[in-house]
């Protein structure tokens, strides 16, 4: 039987990995209605163009690219902690939506969709002909 040792620094790799995306993951907050959701999402920094918003009949993805800062080489920062690449979230709601009627707005670092709620149908009448 063949064993592999791990280095006991390949753990703090994958925790830092793991960590670099958790720290991708926008924060979120939704808001319902009776007629709709609203939901908002932290994206700083991001421009409108690189956001992509998808609906789907129970779903909402969002994804968005915030890109590297260009600094020059004499420029470089003493520190720097923005974060840059690729974030996404993505939302499974109780209800439908209306594909129609999501709409977004991306104003001061937060971006607000509201998606209406499809109407749904539980029972239908149907008359009998003789």
């Amino acid at each position: 039987m063949l064993t592999l040792r791990q280095s006991p620094f390949d753990v703090f790799e994958r925790l830092e990995q793991q960590l670099a995306t958790a720290e991708r993951v926008p924060h979120a907050e939704i808001v319902e209605t009776d007629e709709n959701y609203t939901v908002r999402l932290e994206l700083p920094g991001v421009d409108r163009k690189s956001i992509d918003v998808k609906a789907t009949d129970r779903n909402l993805a969002i994804s968005a690219e915030r890109p590297a800062s260009n600094s020059e080489s004499n420029q470089a920062p003493l520190l720097s902690e923005f974060r840059s690449g690729t974030w996404s979230r993505s939302f499974r709601f109780p209800h439908s939506l209306n594909r129609q009627q999501v709409k977004a707005l991306y104003r001061d670092g937060i971006l607000e969709i509201v998606a209406g709620k499809a109407v749904e149908h539980t029972s239908v009448s149907v008359t009998v002909e003789a």
